[in-house]
């Protein structure tokens, strides 16, 4: 299952990342993994999540960023949730783009069985309408 977290730079898209991703790690009975650019979430997320940071894997583009996250799944079959703060600086602002990586990764998801949630640093009206056949909003 793919979930957004949209709202403008501002709206409190990371805290409630944050707070899904702590219920998340006291919920699930594998792996959680909270993905960001840069290190600004070390001392906010239970310990026990795997936090990684993009900017050491030289992630950049929906491209690299698709291969990263089936990397991910296929390293360790029990991730259970991954958490992707900053979406769109990871990925590109290009909603097309994004909306394309949306359909590759929902089919990821349900291949591993794996719930996935992004932020995505925008208004909602400015997103493709198809991205919401695959993606519910958080």
């Amino acid at each position: 299952m793919i979930k957004l977290i949209i709202g403008k730079k501002g709206s409190g898209k990371t805290k409630n990342l944050i707070n899904a991703v702590t219920e998340a790690s006291n919920k699930s009975a594998g792996n959680v993994v909270c993905v960001e650019m840069g290190p600004a979430l070390t001392y906010d997320i239970p310990s026990s999540v795997r936090l990684i940071n993009t900017e050491v894997y030289g992630i950049a583009g929906y491209d690299a960023f698709y291969g990263f996250l089936s990397g991910i799944c296929a390293g360790n079959y029990d991730v259970t949730d991954i958490f992707v703060d900053a979406t769109l600086r990871i990925g590109s602002r290009d909603y097309n783009e994004l909306a394309d990586f949306i359909v590759k990764v929902d089919g990821l998801a349900k291949e591993s069985n794996t719930n996935m949630v992004f932020t995505v640093s925008c208004d909602e009206s400015e997103l493709p309408a198809r991205i919401f056949e695959f993606a519910q909003k958080a």
